[in-house]
């Protein structure tokens, strides 16, 4: 059991999580599953609300000040920011138009989506009587009309950065304060950013590296996570654990196909528009990181070899691939951004929560922002799907719905981070010339 991968164990535990959720259904252990086991899964989300903010933090800090040259920080920034930007505001488009079309969440069927409706209310409620609830929300939302137009620049600047640590629901004043803190780190001199740097480095090493302890014990977690949400949203009934999976199967594949535009249509048009390559060049250029992202679910695990097929294979200079892909690195998660879109919309519809333009707007620019400081390590995305949830009121532990899919998304949304730093570096390697 040692030998087995980390994967192979997250996947044995969500299976046994999926068994035991049939077997509690069938045999009313729920309410035991709910009082004993779940509480264990309530942990992990702890915990990963817990890194979530200093890892986004320090990412953030340590992807800007990397930037040493100030005059590449003015130039060639901007365009590989821009650019990076861009991608991730078209993925994620197409990742909302993709699910508010085919609906993934409604094929769940209409009795279980509003038991979990009734759940959800129960989960925004927290005691409070549900009249005086939306009365409250109506009263925030003609407070709002009141706002200037640019009142959510206001919003992104925080005015204590302390307070902002404090809680996930304002990651876009923590992530502003990052990319302000790493600009002057490349601002001042040297001898004074040195120690920094290095702080900063070191910090960003211990919570990846606590990442990676909490994922050690991720199969008992997933399990008792998994277990605990099938058994609140199912009860003692097992057709409901069947109508989960069925709307799953479907939320796939809107991920997927979301993907495959991203992979397929998206990214060689735009390598053809800028560096003139045809379709099969550009992907047997880069085929061999693309491989080595689906196995790895990591794209710096990918660096190095993304690096070796951009400079050799598509012809860019080093000095423009050593300053793109590792940024592209931390900042450049197209696939993740888009999956995080789609997984919110899923989730809420499956829960009858109706999100608005302007939540899914937030969505769209929370999943970008997020996206900056995405670690560039497996599973990653879910500690960002978390903030994305966080962001318009949805219950983070909703995550545990779509972890039995997850692991297969991550492989495939990987690939798309890598193919979208090697077609963003062909892009600004164009404008550079």
């Amino acid at each position: 059991m040692k030998k087995l991968s980390l994967h192979w164990k997250i996947i044995i535990g969500m299976l046994l999580g999926i068994f035991w959720s049939f077997l509690g259904s069938m045999f009313g252990w729920s309410d035991f599953t709910i009082k004993w086991i779940s509480p264990f899964g309530d942990i992990f989300i702890n915990l990963l609300k817990l890194i979530a903010v200093p890892l986004v933090l320090f990412s953030v800090v340590k992807g800007v000040s990397s930037i040493s040259n100030i005059s590449l920080l003015g130039r060639m920034g901007f365009k590989t920011l821009v650019c990076y930007l861009f991608t991730t505001v078209i993925s994620i488009s197409i990742g909302l138009l993709l699910v508010n079309t085919i609906k993934p969440g409604e094929y769940i069927a209409l009795n279980q989506r509003q038991a979990n409706h009734e759940s959800y209310l129960e989960f925004k409620n927290n005691g409070i009587v549900i009249d005086d609830f939306l009365s409250e929300k109506l009263q925030i939302a003609e407070d709002q009309k009141s706002n200037s137009p640019l009142q959510f620049l206001v919003d992104m600047v925080p005015s204590n950065i302390f307070m902002s640590l404090t809680n996930n629901k304002l990651m876009l004043q923590i992530i502003f304060f990052a990319v302000f803190f790493g600009v002057i780190l490349v601002l001042i001199p040297k001898h004074h950013s040195e120690p920094i740097n290095k702080l900063s480095d070191s910090f960003n090493a211990i919570f990846l590296k606590m990442v990676e302890v909490v994922m050690l014990a991720a199969p008992f977690f997933v399990f008792a996570l998994l277990a605990g949400v099938m058994a609140k949203i199912a009860g003692n009934n097992p057709s409901g654990v069947v109508e989960v999976f069925k709307g799953l199967g479907v939320y796939s594949f809107v991920v997927l196909l979301g993907l495959c535009c991203m992979i397929f249509i998206i990214y060689p048009f735009v390598v053809y528009v800028f560096k003139k390559l045809n379709y099969r060049d550009f992907f047997s250029s880069i085929a061999p990181a693309q491989m080595l992202a689906f196995s790895t679910s990591s794209s710096a695990a990918t660096l190095p070899v993304t690096m070796d097929c951009v400079n050799n294979n598509l012809n860019i200079p080093s000095r423009v691939s050593n300053f793109v892909l590792p940024i592209g690195a931390t900042v450049n998660m197209d696939g993740t951004s888009l999956y995080q879109a789609v997984a919110v919309v899923f989730l809420a519809q499956m829960h009858m929560v109706d999100l608005s333009v302007s939540q899914q707007l937030v969505i769209v620019f929370t999943a970008t922002m997020a996206s900056i400081g995405s670690a560039a390590v497996p599973s990653a995305g879910l500690i960002m799907l978390i903030i994305v949830l966080d962001a318009v009121g949805l219950n983070p532990a909703w995550i545990s719905i779509i972890f039995p899919v997850d692991r297969l998304l991550d492989m495939c949304r990987t690939v798309v981070n890598v193919t979208g730093d090697a077609t963003v570096a062909s892009v600004v390697s164009s404008l550079e010339e």
